[in-house]
Parts: C-alpha cells; sequence; structure tokens
C-alpha cells in the first residue's frame, strides 16, 4: 500500500502579534521586559502565553541580529 504524505505548513498563532518590532537594542530589551511579564503572567498553554513565547522569539532574533552587526559584534 502506497503511503500518502501530505505537506502541512503551520498556521501562525492566532493571537501572535506580527506588528513591525522596535529597531533599537533598548527598545527591543523594554519590549523583551514587558512581554516576559505578560507570559508570566498568563496561564500556561493559553492563547495569550503561546503569543507572548512567540513574540519573545522574535524579539530575541532581532536583538541577536543588532548585536551581530555592532562594531565590534557583541556576540
Amino acid at each position: 500500500m502506497a503511503q500518502h504524505k501530505t505537506a502541512i505548513t503551520p498556521d501562525p498563532t492566532p493571537t501572535e502579534d506580527l506588528s513591525p518590532l522596535p529597531q533599537t537594542r533598548d527598545a527591543l530589551l523594554a519590549l523583551h521586559r514587558e512581554t516576559r511579564r505578560r507570559r508570566n503572567a498568563a496561564a500556561h498553554g493559553s492563547p495569550e502565553h503561546v503569543a507572548a513565547i512567540a513574540l519573545l522569539g522574535r524579539i530575541e532574533i532581532e536583538v541577536a541580529r543588532i548585536e551581530r552587526a555592532m562594531d565590534p559584534p557583541l556576540v
């Protein structure tokens, strides 16, 4: 029997915030602190908790991008 595989593309979390992030390291770190507070206050596994985790990932990627571009790089 042949197996049929279907490509599954995950949809973004419905509560995930896809708005543009600040472009300065200081503003990103402030947003990171605020988002950690929101994540910690949300019920584990709730849509708010999941969205905060996703936003933290986006913020951390931007901070890393900025830090790599610094002269000298912070990483």
